[in-house]
């Protein structure tokens, strides 16, 4: 199950602070919800990191998962990522340093369930070298330390949401 990593979520542009917790999800299960939580359980207002990409702020990709809504329908942790807008900052802050790592949004995207179960943006969303079970497909060139936050979009459809909302940010290069 989920967990606990000294870690925390802020969008300012949001007014938004969340605790991260850890997954080992397998990647087609990473933007499902975690079955049978009640109502009241906190994991509607947690962000999952998914462990088997990168570590938020080191070069490669880090992903970060999050609930649209409830099992009521109520607005979870990523009701309003849709608000979010290139230019937007993401902060991911570390409670053992104390440190803030500040992120850019560059780009959003929305994904039908195929497009989001298509290699390349899984690779894209995940980062190469998680699709590819660890062996990265090409070097990271950039050596960039990217930041993808994905939740569910769209229109309920047969248990879930018919697409999917990616924001894409890289760390803030401040000198």
């Amino acid at each position: 199950g989920p967990v606990s990593v000294p870690l925390e979520i802020e969008i300012p542009a949001l007014n938004l602070t969340a605790p991260i917790l850890g997954v080992g999800l397998t990647l087609t299960n990473a933007m499902a919800a975690p079955r049978g939580i009640r109502e009241t359980d906190p994991l509607w207002y947690s962000v999952f990191w998914y462990r088997g990409g990168g570590i938020p702020g080191n070069a490669g990709t880090a992903t970060l998962a999050g609930h649209y809504n409830d099992v009521l329908g109520r607005p979870a942790v990523f009701a309003f990522l849709a608000d979010v807008v290139v230019g937007d900052v993401i902060l991911i802050r570390d409670h053992r340093t104390g440190h803030e790592i500040p992120f850019i949004v560059h780009e959003t995207a929305r994904y039908s369930a195929e497009e989001a179960a298509d290699p390349a943006v899984l690779a894209r969303i995940f980062g190469a070298a998680a699709v590819s079970g660890g062996e990265a497909l090409s070097p990271v060139s950039d050596q960039t330390a990217h930041l993808t936050l994905i939740t569910c979009d769209g229109t309920w459809v047969d248990d879930t949401f018919d697409l999917r909302l990616v924001v894409y940010a890289t760390r803030a290069q401040y000198p």
